[in-house]
């Protein structure tokens, strides 16, 4: 067996696989104010749900918390975690978009499921989950309904700042004139897509393409991107735990 933990500035992921790198076991919580308290607890969940102890199988970490996970036999970047993880799943990608909580990266897939290049958003959030956090509160939404309110959109408003705090002025500013909240919905998701396409551009988009973590779930957000990209996106059936699925994939090389 192999363990991945993917300790997240939001969430914490853990995957168990078999020798053969089929998932047995999976685990999400938040990360919280320790990332080494999150990726014990994580270890612990997995253990108790396959109902054996996994002190002994090999492990490997990767995300920002990566180094915090002390149990760990390696840690290793997110890129090439992520790399790993879409390739097993599934080996006809060539780009790979991963929208994080706090940041976003674009990977060019290689050979044998390897990074051959990547581009990381600047420190700006204005292209992660984090955006969108803030301009749901604003609207007084939860995540969910953002995204459901953006594909009613008839008419979507346009945010042009690329950054989350002017963002969230000319929200509020497009509330005050009476813009209808959907149509404002929409213009959020049209300015987060189109900063991350800006990102992709950097690296080259090759189709296809896959799009990963826990934004990827968001249906307005695929829509919006998939639009300014010009090409369809493929999304895992748990996009958040690719990264993880990587480093447990990783880690039965280290037993190999």
């Amino acid at each position: 067996m192999g363990i991945g933990i993917d300790v997240g500035s939001t969430t914490t992921k853990g995957v168990v696989v078999d020798a053969s790198g089929a998932i047995l076991a999976i685990f999400l919580l938040s990360t919280g104010a320790s990332a080494q308290k999150a990726a014990q607890r994580c270890l612990a969940e997995i253990s108790t749900a396959l109902g054996q102890e996994l002190d002994d199988v090999s492990t490997v970490s990767t995300g920002y918390g990566r180094k915090q996970v002390v149990f760990a036999q390696q840690s290793i970047t997110e890129i090439t975690c992520h790399c790993v993880g879409v390739h097993h799943l599934n080996s006809d990608i060539q780009t790979i978009i991963d929208i994080g909580g706090q940041d976003s990266k674009v990977i060019r897939v290689g050979s044998k499921g390897r990074p051959s290049d990547f581009e990381l958003n600047d420190k700006c959030s204005a292209g992660t989950g984090r955006f969108l956090e803030v301009m749901a509160r604003v609207l007084e939404v939860s995540l969910e309904e953002l995204g459901q309110m953006a594909l009613r959109a008839k008419t979507p408003s346009t945010i042009s700042s690329t950054c989350t705090v002017f963002a969230e002025s000319e929200v509020i500013g497009r509330i005050g004139a009476g813009d209808n909240p959907d149509d404002i919905a929409a213009g959020i998701h049209q300015s987060m897509a189109a900063k991350i396409a800006a990102l992709s551009r950097r690296v080259g988009v090759a189709s296809p393409v896959c799009v990963t973590g826990g934004v990827a779930l968001n249906p307005a957000l695929r829509t919006f991107l998939a639009q300014h990209l010009e090409t369809e996106l493929w999304v895992p059936d748990k996009p958040q735990f690719t990264g993880a699925l990587g480093a447990a994939l990783l880690a039965l090389e280290l037993v190999s």
